[in-house]
């Protein structure tokens, strides 16, 4: 395939932060009294902030409006990365060794806060030419909204582009926008085995990322 494109997931691909997101929305259920547990956490993967913001206000019992929970979680986070950049081993190397051949995105379910604040605390930003929050697209993961909007700001077709993704809703989104798939799971959350069957490639960690696998060469 004659890649024009490669956009990144970020959290689980680049950045090891399901466990802090789950942290950081269980301690706001708890404070309010409301209910989290493994059907809460696997619900919100992938939703935008104005979906999973919504979710725990209806769902899982947080009494705060919407936008007040999605501050809020932003807000912890934000102090969370500041403390300490939880990187995955590798991400750094396999950016730039991709960025020395394709432009580069990101198209990601965090808020567009947390996605700048991680790219300049790792100093990634300046290898990424278009980044996408799926805040600002109609739908969230597993919708290839975020993808394709990714695609367009770089210039390339979709269809011409490849898409590094660690979970369900995240491959499922890139498959569903007519991207090339390349699955690094994350041993935290990993994907079920039809998620995996969708991948084009599926890579044990992020040193096996290269140009030769994003092209299939």
């Amino acid at each position: 395939m004659n890649v024009e494109a490669v956009v990144f997931d970020l959290d689980g691909v680049l950045i090891q932060t399901e466990e802090l997101w789950d942290e950081v929305r269980a301690g706001m259920a708890r404070e309010a009294g409301g209910r989290y547990g493994e059907e809460e956490q696997r619900a919100m993967m992938g939703m935008s902030s104005p979906e999973w913001s919504r979710y725990m206000h209806e769902h899982v019992g947080v009494p705060a409006p919407p936008e007040e929970i999605a501050a809020e979680v932003v807000r912890r986070m934000a102090d969370r990365y500041r403390h300490e950049l939880p990187l995955i081993e590798g991400a750094v190397e396999a950016v730039e060794r991709l960025a020395a051949r394709w432009p580069l995105g990101v198209a990601s379910s965090s808020n567009r806060e947390l996605i700048d604040l991680v790219l300049e605390l790792s100093r990634l930003d300046r290898f990424f030419g278009a980044t996408v929050s799926s805040e600002e697209v109609e739908r969230g993961k597993p919708a290839p909204d975020v993808y394709l909007e990714a695609c367009r700001r770089l210039g390339a077709e979709a269809s011409r582009s490849a898409a590094i993704e660690d979970s369900h809703a995240g491959i499922a989104s890139a498959k569903a926008a007519g991207m090339r798939v390349i699955a690094v799971p994350n041993p935290s959350y990993p994907p079920g085995d039809d998620a995996l069957g969708q991948a084009d490639p599926v890579l044990t960690s992020l040193s096996e990322l290269t140009a030769e696998a994003v092209d299939g060469s």
